[in-house]
């Protein structure tokens, strides 16, 4: 009698790859998630390309660090105040009708952008009031977006889900910005800021096709309205030092850590390149945070994700310092800048799967608007508190205090909040 074949046991390698790999089942399980995440590839690379097309044009009519940092502190007010607004908006209306109209709001203001352009000399005011106007509706438009995906995906799957996301930012983030400088050294700044309004297309045409999803509440739970409904969302913040916690550390990383703003000026004077070196200088670390994020399948096994976000920014920072002292080697400041990058996305993932766990849906609006305030208006405040010192002093000066800030910042949170440094999923935020 002819003896079975040997089963082979598991292969380690195969068991580890397994475990490293990101999870793709929110993509197979839900069709409006896919449709929602395959249409931001777009419409995200689309952005990207504006936001290198945005400091360049600055900077060729100023040739000032802090008029091109001043593009960040012209967008928080209005990101502040949409921000702070549109999270209960979010919680009290269909989400999928937001995404619809904030997608028209985008490609309006990307036009003004591209009609400026195809003037000799535009003036400045309607450069800073169209990237207002951006900010403006990113405040509603992110935490729509941020707020529809627990329902989307559902609990179980949310850590997936939202490690899947971080791939579609950092992919775009790396793409954009590469196929940005090209297009602006290529073919001019209109073309950059028309294949903008051309993509937010494809995100709108997604929300069209994704099912209604109109507002949830828990069971007596009274529909509050304007301010009662602002303040209730910062209500659910008091004694949550865990949650609060979240947010004081991205907005140290963001504000004192990220260059952006100098990259236009540092392709010019420490690198002596064009603008193609700019948009490799925007993709670099997305570029590391794409790797970061594709190998993330592990983030699910950790327990104790406050000390791993606290890792994770000292890390940032110690990227972004060695960044700053390359000199003029461009590769090796790339490589820094992708390390950096890898630690962000790690940083990123816990803190958002922290927040949307802790939050009941019908404030998820509300406290992702806080959420979308601190990410994306850190990186603004950042642009123009690295555009001052560096007008101050220099460009590099800014780079390497910056990091150096990043860590002793995380150290010093960690310190002072210890239930931050202790706290594991599930535990009390």
């Amino acid at each position: 009698m002819p003896s079975e074949p040997l089963k082979r046991p598991p292969s380690r390698v195969g068991a580890l790859a397994r475990r490293i790999a990101i999870d793709v089942t929110p993509l197979r399980t839900s069709r409006d998630y896919r449709l929602l995440w395959s249409a931001q590839l777009i419409s995200e690379a689309g952005h990207q390309i504006t936001i290198v097309a945005l400091f360049v044009q600055v900077y060729r009519l100023t040739g000032s660090p802090a008029a091109v940092g001043l593009i960040g502190l012209v967008q928080i007010v209005p990101l502040i105040l949409s921000s702070i607004g549109g999270g209960s908006i979010v919680d009290a209306v269909d989400r999928r009708k937001l995404l619809v109209l904030s997608q028209f709001g985008f490609a309006i203001a990307s036009g003004i952008l591209l009609a400026g352009a195809l003037m000799d000399r535009p003036p400045l005011a309607l450069i800073y009031g169209a990237a207002a106007l951006t900010a403006g509706l990113s405040g509603i438009d992110s935490p729509t977006r941020s707020a529809m995906i627990p329902r989307l995906v559902g609990r179980e799957l949310l850590p997936a889900a939202v490690a899947l996301n971080q791939v579609m930012w950092q992919t775009t983030s790396i793409v954009g910005p590469a196929i940005g400088g090209i297009v602006v050294v290529k073919l001019g700044l209109p073309w950059a800021y028309g294949i903008d309004v051309i993509t937010y297309g494809a995100t709108l045409g997604a929300a069209i096709l994704m099912r209604p999803m109109p507002p949830t509440r828990d069971e007596g739970e009274d529909a509050a309205t304007g301010w009662a409904a602002i303040k209730a969302g910062f209500h659910y913040l008091k004694g949550r030092r865990v949650l609060q916690s979240t947010f004081y550390i991205d907005l140290v990383a963001m504000v004192f850590g990220l260059p952006r703003a100098l990259f236009v000026i540092l392709a010019a004077t420490q690198f002596h390149r064009g603008a193609e070196v700019v948009g490799f200088l925007f993709a670099a670390p997305a570029a590391g945070a794409l790797i970061g994020a594709l190998t993330a399948g592990w983030v699910g096994g950790i327990r104790h994700q406050g000390r791993a976000v606290i890792w994770a920014v000292a890390a940032w920072g110690a990227g972004i310092f060695a960044f700053g002292v390359v000199g003029a080697n461009l590769w090796l400041g790339l490589f820094f800048l992708a390390v950096a990058g890898a630690a962000d996305v790690i940083s990123a993932v816990f803190r958002s799967t922290i927040l949307q766990l802790s939050v009941p849906d019908s404030l998820r609006g509300r406290l992702s608007g806080i959420h979308i305030l601190v990410v994306t208006g850190g990186p603004r405040l950042g642009d123009f508190e690295a555009g001052l010192v560096a007008q101050a002093f220099t460009p590099t000066v800014s780079v390497v205090s910056g990091g150096l800030l990043c860590v002793v910042g995380a150290a010093v949170l960690a310190l002072t909040v210890p239930e931050f440094r202790r706290y594991h999923a599930g535990g009390r935020t």
